[in-house]
């Protein structure tokens, strides 16, 4: 390190110190928590357990396979994107399964790095922390916890937030706040939190939903308190609060993401959750310090409705989208960071899938759903749609009183850019190739992996192989939830 990076890093560090002793700015830490790093415990072997059922190992990858982990939700890059390529091109009519494990209630989609592999679910009155091999799905280690969270709209009772793994930790935030930071090795508890009680939150429409950001040396959350703050960075280390930022928004069921903004470095939060009179919008944040840089307001004015689509980051600009009235807009941060609107259209209305971004279109599942979302192409220079549809497949079901003819289509469906492609996960299970492009709908492969409703989890990919989570049972021959491992390794 050079003397100027020197100088900068003892900069920034005497900055967060001054801030922790002055009790993070404006807003003061209710409980910072205890740390256990003093235990050294001896990393176990994987083993097997019941509900895991290994089908065969993949094959190699194949010569030239560019792979990545998959360490947070949305991959990599905080937006839905992958480097990964060398993977099958056609879909056969049996994805091929490595392994797959009954998994308990929970939308969170897994995080992997190297061969660890975190799965964050609840089983019973458990929230449960799974660390399992990610090409077996033998386990490391599990860590549980009590949790008497219910869905008050009758949809599952497990934790919304993904697993993060960082540096070798592993964070989680469950439905009803509880912030946990455990060794991924041995899954050891480094330090826990209580968050939505220590800062005496209200529960969330269903409960806590945003995953945390790792920023550096910091964690941030959308923590939402009534009268601030509305985001905290805590010290990943030790949870202790570094700073607060914002007074007048709530928790959203959108993530954090960061950004460089004018070439400086930025978090990106779309805020807002349950309140008697909606309010929420976008906000601009200095992760060195917490500063605000503004809140851009833009949220429905209906009581129920959320923001729950993470901000997508193009150029100096963001796009946020929500389907309960308001729609889209693209936010112009200007060299002085205050926020300028360039377009909004309330005709494309994106209800928690990430959109995608491709010279110069924005693509996403316009609607509420579960019926009637089209897939929309937008032109990012004006906001004027392109074209929009709603591609839809009659499938035949065996059922006890014979075949069934049903159509079904995307619904909610999660987009994942990778190797020149689109990878669709629909609603109900299939998976499939598009090309996205401004001049119409392309599906270039598809297949069927199961009929179940709720799959609205993000997969994930890393070496190849693709981790979907079934989060309802299936319909017709009742399989219990699950996390299946796919095979998308292109021979060679």
């Amino acid at each position: 390190m050079g003397r100027g990076g020197y100088i900068g890093g003892m900069k920034r560090f005497l900055l967060l110190f001054l801030l922790a002793l002055a009790g993070a700015g404006e807003f003061k830490d209710p409980a910072p928590p205890k740390v256990n790093d003093s235990v050294v415990e001896v990393e176990g072997k994987a083993a097997a357990y019941e509900g895991l059922k290994f089908h065969g190992a993949p094959k190699a990858l194949a010569a030239g396979a560019v792979t990545n982990d998959w360490p947070r939700f949305l991959g990599p890059g905080h937006n839905a994107t992958s480097v990964e390529t060398k993977l099958l091109k056609t879909l056969p009519a049996k994805m091929p399964v490595v392994w797959e494990a009954k998994k308990g209630p929970g939308y969170g989609a897994p995080a992997i790095v190297g061969d660890r592999l975190i799965l964050f679910h609840r089983v019973g009155d458990e929230e449960i922390v799974e660390c399992l091999q990610s090409d077996t799905g033998l386990r490391f280690w599990q860590v549980k916890y009590a949790t008497a969270y219910q869905d008050r709209y009758g949809y599952c009772d497990g934790p919304r937030a993904s697993p993060v793994i960082d540096e070798g930790r592993v964070y989680t935030i469950g439905a009803e706040g509880t912030f946990s930071c455990l060794d991924l090795k041995t899954g050891h508890l480094f330090w826990r939190r209580k968050l939505l009680d220590e800062f005496k939150c209200p529960q969330n429409f269903f409960g806590v939903g945003s995953t945390p950001l790792l920023d550096g040396n910091l964690v941030i959350v959308n923590v939402g308190a009534p009268g601030g703050p509305s985001v905290v960075a805590l010290d990943k280390k030790n949870g202790k609060m570094i700073w607060g930022a914002g007074e007048q928004w709530g928790p959203s069921y959108a993530s954090p993401v960061p950004a460089v903004l004018h070439g400086k470095k930025r978090v990106l939060v779309f805020a807002g959750g349950e309140s008697r009179i909606p309010s929420g919008g976008l906000m601009s944040i200095d992760p060195a310090d917490g500063k605000l840089d503004f809140e851009y307001p833009w949220r429905s004015r209906t009581h129920e409705s959320v923001n729950a689509s993470s901000p997508l980051v193009i150029g100096d600009s963001v796009f946020i989208s929500e389907c309960y009235g308001r729609g889209s807009v693209l936010v112009e941060v200007k060299a002085d960071f205050s926020p300028k609107e360039v377009w909004s259209n309330a005709a494309f209305g994106i209800h928690f899938m990430m959109p995608i971004f491709k010279d110069g279109f924005v693509y996403g599942i316009h609607g509420h759903g579960p019926l009637d979302c089209p897939l929309v192409c937008v032109d990012v220079k004006d906001g004027k749609e392109k074209w929009r549809t709603e591609p839809e497949w009659e499938e035949v079901v065996q059922t006890r009183q014979g075949p069934r003819k049903i159509k079904l289509s995307f619904a909610r469906a999660s987009f994942t850019q990778v190797d020149g492609r689109t990878l669709v996960l629909s609603e109900h299970g299939h998976l499939l190739w598009i090309d996205l492009n401004p001049v119409g709908y392309k599906e270039l492969s598809r297949t069927w992996l199961f009929l179940a409703a709720e799959t609205w989890t993000p997969p994930a990919i890393s070496r190849g192989l693709l981790y979907v989570c079934q989060n309802s049972a299936e319909m017709i021959t009742k399989q219990e939830p699950r996390i299946i491992c796919y095979e998308m390794r292109e021979s060679k």
